[in-house]
């Protein structure tokens, strides 16, 4: 009994700095958003012509902000900030879906950058599971082009 006291104790100590812990972090993903490091403009260029072949911009009012009518890839509005795997309607590999749900992966500059030019060996790191997957088999070259992707990305959440 006294254990279980001593453990309600320190859960209800530990409380506060869990959720300030937690507070700290969106407050960090949200002003990352608000200046991303890549060049929009440039991302535009990048997303036509290397991203848009699997996936596809599209707002919540139905508009297509970028991309053709692909489908192999989820939309991507609103990714920049928000959990990995969970675009409602698109089936995604369980190694990305664990590490959204189970793991925390939010899409961070730093973790899209990484993701998007080598999926496979991120997932692998970021999950600790060297067999982790991802349906995302392209890579995209060079880390200026991943961030000028994510900067342009952020730069449609408004639209």
């Amino acid at each position: 009994m006294k254990a279980i006291h001593a453990l309600t104790a320190t859960l209800l100590l530990a409380s506060p700095a869990l959720a300030e812990s937690h507070e700290a972090a969106e407050a960090s993903a949200m002003a990352e958003m608000a200046a991303p490091t890549g060049d929009a403009a440039a991302g535009e260029s990048v997303f036509a012509k290397r991203c848009a072949t699997c996936h596809v911009v599209v707002n919540e009012a139905g508009d297509k902000l970028a991309g053709k009518a692909a489908k192999t890839g989820p939309n991507l509005f609103n990714v920049a900030g928000h959990a990995a795997g969970a675009v409602e309607g698109f089936r995604y590999a369980d190694s990305l879906e664990m590490a959204g749900a189970e793991k925390g992966l939010v899409w961070t500059e730093e973790n899209f950058v990484a993701y998007v030019q080598d999926p496979k060996a991120f997932l692998a790191e970021f999950t600790g599971d060297t067999k982790a997957r991802s349906k995302m088999s392209f890579r995209l070259k060079g880390e200026e082009d991943a961030a000028n992707v994510y900067a342009y990305l952020v730069s449609l959440n408004s639209m």
